[in-house]
């Protein structure tokens, strides 16, 4: 059960053995004999010996997290830019192209739109909310993965996952959901046809903005091996390993993620510290109860924001009425997170105003842990677009994002009522 594995997913102590993930907090591994590192090199044993590759704490709570999604093979990096960045750049290239989610993390999309659009690999941003015809459309020849958000952050818009894996998987590419949001608690995307899934751990399954770090989960079912010419690195030999081929040695359980792993973080060493990593154990053990707490919290303050004379719109997927809320029944039937989005009558002078009138709740380029925050995302995290990119991106100018944390309702309610006063 779900609760069980954030508690005992991915380790089990054997006698005498320490009942917490252990932190492995070494740089290096000691071995016997030249012969005995050598076949770690050539993959063709398991084991450590350099952590900027892997990580005996970081890979346990890795497996937590890919029994969570129901995943076949996951890592852990060091954080959710990396994830980002890796889950697209282990399968495509230099005059490749994806399709992504327009409502996405600003982070996000100036990664895609600004840094990888350098590296020759070119994105085509869609409203999610666009039609299948729409959505076909934007696919090309070299296109090799489709990306979106559960819940996009700030927009708050909800993913539909079955719609984009359906276009994905008829053009022969797979889906890359980030669950960061939602996390595996709200949505498990797997079971709605998504192939790959990244988190910024940073977030709700850490839940104390205590650690910076990333992970991504494959769910084992794309088929690399029916477009073996689109994803010649999984399918064709890697001169870097001695030749091997990824399909055929992992298999389509472990193969996207091995690659990510020996090419990737050997070449760009993206990697968590086992502190940071054993931080995140912790948090996932506590996610279930948080994440009712936090859902609980944000629905009060939505209803309550929602009915405010200064408060000119609302944004939550779980308040009746939203855009979204039946794409939210059918995907976050639980819940769909602690964040709320809305508008202050009176515009970015009036919202900026708001958020500084506020005791209790933090100005702070955060999200989703157990402290409220908020921030005004047009002016932080998305102050990069324009005006064009940030409409399509669903931040209008008035827009505050709060994320609500663990404490009472009623003095969070109370914090936001007194700072309204003064607008």
């Amino acid at each position: 059960m779900f609760n069980t594995d954030c508690l005992h997913g991915g380790y089990r102590p054997e006698n005498g053995e320490p009942r917490n993930i252990p932190i492995i907090q070494s740089t290096t591994f000691r071995y016997e004999t030249s012969e005995d590192m050598g076949k770690l090199f050539d993959l063709e044993a398991e084991g450590y010996f350099y952590t900027r590759l892997q990580n005996p704490t970081s890979d346990r709570v890795a497996a937590r997290i890919c029994k969570l999604e129901g995943g076949t093979a996951a890592m852990l990096l060091s954080s959710g830019q990396a994830a980002s960045f890796f889950s697209i750049f282990n399968i495509a290239s230099a005059g490749d192209h994806v399709v992504s989610s327009s409502t996405i993390y600003g982070g996000t999309y100036n990664l895609f739109a600004v840094t990888m659009k350098r590296m020759g690999i070119e994105f085509t941003f869609i409203d999610p909310d666009c039609t299948e015809e729409e959505l076909n459309a934007a696919f090309r020849p070299n296109t090799k993965a489709v990306f979106g958000e559960t819940i996009a952050n700030p927009a708050l818009a909800v993913l539909d996952i079955e719609k984009f894996a359906k276009a994905a998987h008829s053009h022969g590419v797979p889906l890359i959901v980030d669950n960061t949001f939602a996390t595996p608690w709200g949505c498990r995307p797997f079971e709605w046809g998504a192939d790959i899934v990244t988190h910024s751990t940073t977030k709700y399954l850490d839940g104390h903005a205590a650690a910076v770090g990333g992970a991504i989960v494959d769910s084992g079912k794309f088929d690399w091996d029916k477009y073996a010419d689109k994803y010649p690195g999984l399918t064709t030999p890697d001169d870097s390993y001695h030749g091997i081929t990824y399909t055929k040695r992992f298999g389509l359980g472990g193969a996207y993620i091995t690659k990510a792993v020996a090419q990737l973080m050997r070449d760009f060493g993206s990697t968590p510290a086992p502190m940071n990593s054993f931080l995140l154990g912790l948090g996932i053990e506590t996610l279930p109860l948080r994440m009712e707490r936090h859902c609980e919290n944000a629905k009060k303050i939505a209803e309550y924001l929602n009915n405010h004379p200064k408060i000119s719109w609302v944004r939550y997927a779980g308040l009746k009425g939203d855009k979204y809320y039946e794409l939210a029944r059918k995907y976050l039937p639980k819940g769909s997170c602690g964040v709320v989005s809305f508008g202050v009558a009176g515009g970015r002078t009036a919202a900026e105003k708001f958020m500084a009138g506020l005791k209790l709740a933090s100005i702070a380029t955060h999200v989703a842990d157990a402290k409220t925050c908020v921030l005004h995302p047009a002016s932080a995290t998305h102050r990069q677009m324009n005006d064009a990119e940030l409409e399509a991106a669903g931040v209008s100018a008035d827009l505050v994002r709060l994320s609500v944390g663990l404490e009472d309702a009623e003095d969070l309610i109370a914090d936001l009522a007194q700072a309204l006063e003064n607008v």
